[in-house]
This record gives C-alpha cells, structure tokens and sequence, in this order.
C-alpha cells in the first residue's frame, strides 16, 4: 500500500481532529482519497510518513517561494527561539519588519501584523468600514478572504441583492451586509454600487484569484475597480495573501500598477510561520487603535518568531535582483510543456498562469470567473490528481486551487513533472 502510514495516522485524527483535518481542504474530499501526512520538507520535495517523496507544487499554499527549511529563515528562528518565544510587549524586530515591508509596497505608510490571512482581511473590512462610516461590502463569488462572517456569503437572486450565508452559523444580519459581484465584471460592479448608492464602505478583491484555480483579472478591470471606488467614496481593498511579495516585490499593485486604498498581506510575508498583517496610507491606519476609534487587537500579533521568519524571508526577495523573473522564467516553462503535452494527448484544457501562480483546467473555454471555473471536468481532475500523487508529483487537491511554484524547483524537476503528465494523461 502505498499510503499505508499516513492511512494509520488519519484514522488516528479522526478520533480527536474534525474530520481528522486542521483545514477542510486538506481532508481531500474534493479528489477522494486519504490525505498523506508529511513529516518533513527541503528545497522543492515533502517527504510523507511512508518515506515517499513527492515535487511540491502547493509549498504550504504559497509562502515557500524559496523553498522549504530555507536556511537563512530557519536559522533566523532558531536565534530567536533560543531568546524567547513570546513577550507580549513590542519587540524592535516588528519595526524592523515594517519599515522594510513599507520600503517595498507601493501606497503603504503604516502596516499592522496579525496572526493570519482570516485575520488582516477581517481587520481590513473593519477598518474601512470605520473609516468611511458605512456598512455594506462588496465581494466577489469565487474570492476566498477567509472564514470571517463577512466572507462565507453566498450569491442572492440578482445583481442587487443582499447575500445569504453559505455557512451556518454566519447570521443573515451579517449576511445583508455583503454584496456579491461576479470577477472580471464591471458592470456588475457598477450596477451594485447604483443599487446602494452612498451605502459600500469597501470593495475587497484578490487582483488575481487563487481560489477558483488561477484566474487573472481581465485587461482594465482592476484600474476600473479603483475608478468606481474612488467616485463613490467608497475603499478599494486587495487581498494581496497570496499575491503579495509572491508576484513582485510590490505585489498585485506594482505588477498591475493600480493602487489599493488597504492591502492585506499573509504566506510570504511569514516565511512559513502563521502572520499575516493589513497596510494602508496613514490617514486611514490612523483610524486604528491606540490612535483612533477602530479597535483590533492580538495577543500573539507581532510574535517574535513569525518577526523573524518574515523579516529574514522579506530580505532575501528585496536583495535577489532576478528572483522574480527566475520564477516566472521556471513557471512559464512549466505552462509551455503542460501545453504541449496536453494538446498532443488531445485534452480539453485551460491553463491560466500570473507569474509564479498557475492552474490547469480541464476545460477548452476560457476560465474568467467562478462560473466559467465550475465548467472544467472534476473527474478528469481527480484522476489527474491521484495519478501525479503517486508519481511524486503533489498539486492541489482541489481543482479550485492554484499552484505555486517555488524558486527551488530545478528544470529537471519541472521536465520530470511535464513528462509524468504526458504519462498519465494517456491514461486518465
């Protein structure tokens, strides 16, 4: 069996972890199957509980863009651990951190770090919301931001409506406060704030969607985003967790040249270690508490260890002139020879692709949205999936899930990776 250990250990989770899981994803009810439970990692390779070792195209959803047990980052946490692991009071490293995030994002003059992704959004829609003295917020079907109320909203019945939870537990008096617009479509965007003039506080967007597979915003849209946001006072917020420090040093902003009113930060920014933090102009991050009205607060925020992960992380991506075209030179390489192989086995395919971020859909349309990703084949991806898994090739289990290449691949691995799918695509 070629799960056997890691078979014995999700049995064993199930006993005392919901679902045996931490995270719903990583359960695998999208694909089927058992999740492997991986017990160590270097470089571009995770090593499970059965010795087995596999090509790592999720790198802990994004923030292994150097790879794993990347030595400067380890080191740096070990120093750290040996002094302490937690105070409770300001450390100079959070300042240290700050300066140099602010030094590398366009539009930012104060950042604040939390614990989370779930956390700086969260904080974010606060913060706006406070800032503009208003309620509603738009957000986008197919964009994740976390498990915050606000998020889990399902569409209503048209254009204009209210949302409903798509969680129990999320009341419908949240829910009213979220709207739902479709990505990649202004006017839908518009017809919202026509709908609720005077009334959106924010509109939240991943610049490029990683959870619906990779989708890139459509040539404008973004710049036309911060067009209608600006005319009707309302704040343009990116989610930049998996687009920040990832696809540029100045994220999504930079590549696209479009600049956020609050952008919110997670993965790379914590070189692995739980952090995530939300910036904005001063203006707006004095709003925030001890400064002004809009409370947010984390007994763990600005942890000493995370600090030091990040700020280690953050130096190597500001010092490494070509690290971001290495990455996008591997990426496009592995989009080229996915290409290839799936158009000579005669797939029905998309692949979308934005710099390091790239995801296969098995579906010859184009894929601009939520709607258009929900047409790709599940069951081809699922065999596609467990054929790779036990070639030594582990993607996403989940077909709404973008992959992310790290700089620690090497173009044998990216050729053994296109070769494997040529492999198993003759045969799923």
């Amino acid at each position: 069996m070629l799960y056997k250990r890691s078979n014995q250990l999700f049995v064993e989770a199930n006993q005392v972890i919901p679902g045996g899981v931490n995270s719903p994803v990583r359960a695998f009810k999208a694909v089927g199957g058992t999740p492997i439970f991986i017990k160590e990692a270097k470089g571009a390779y995770l090593f499970d509980e059965d010795d087995r070792k596999y090509i790592d195209y999720i790198n802990s959803w994004g923030p292994m863009i150097l790879g794993h047990a990347y030595e400067p980052v380890v080191n740096a946490v070990i120093e750290k651990a040996k002094k302490g692991t937690s105070f409770g009071t300001p450390t100079e490293l959070e300042t240290k951190i700050a300066a140099l995030a602010v030094s590398m994002v366009p539009n930012i003059d104060k950042i604040r770090f939390v614990s989370s992704g779930t956390e700086a959004c969260m904080s974010a829609i606060r913060l706006a919301r406070g800032f503009t003295k208003r309620e509603k917020i738009i957000k986008f079907s197919g964009c994740y931001h976390g498990h915050s109320d606000s998020f889990l909203i399902a569409a209503g019945s048209g254009a204009s409506t209210f949302g409903v939870p798509n969680s129990p537990g999320v009341t419908t008096g949240t829910a009213k406060d979220t709207l739902l617009a479709k990505y990649n479509d202004i006017d839908n965007v518009k017809a919202l704030f026509e709908a609720n003039k005077d009334e959106i506080a924010a509109l939240i967007i991943e610049p490029v969607a990683g959870n619906m597979g990779c989708i890139p915003p459509k040539e404008g849209f973004l710049s036309q985003l911060r067009e209608v946001c600006s005319s009707n006072g309302a704040l343009l917020i990116f989610d930049e967790v998996m687009t920040g420090f990832r696809l540029a040093k100045g994220g999504a902003q930079e590549l696209y040249d479009v600049v956020a009113d609050i952008v919110c930060f997670g993965k790379v920014i914590g070189g692995g270690l739980p952090v995530g933090a939300f910036a904005a102009r001063e203006e707006i991050m004095n709003f925030l508490s001890p400064l002004g009205p809009v409370y947010q607060a984390g007994t763990l925020s600005g942890n000493p260890l995370a600090m030091a992960a990040g700020y280690e992380m953050l130096k190597s991506l500001h010092e490494d002139a070509t690290i971001f075209q290495r990455l996008e030179e591997k990426t496009a390489y592995l989009e080229k020879g996915i290409h290839k192989v799936l158009s000579e086995n005669k797939v029905q395919f998309t692949i979308n692709r934005v710099g390091s971020m790239i995801s296969v859909h098995f579906d010859a349309a184009p894929v601009y949205d939520f709607e258009t990703a929900k047409n790709g084949d599940n069951a081809m991806f699922k065999n596609f999936f467990h054929a790779l898994l036990e070639k030594g090739i582990y993607i996403a289990p989940s077909a709404y899930e973008t992959w992310f290449i790290t700089d620690a691949l090497t173009y044998e691995d990216l050729d053994y990776t296109i070769n494997t799918i040529k492999e198993v695509t003759v045969t799923i």
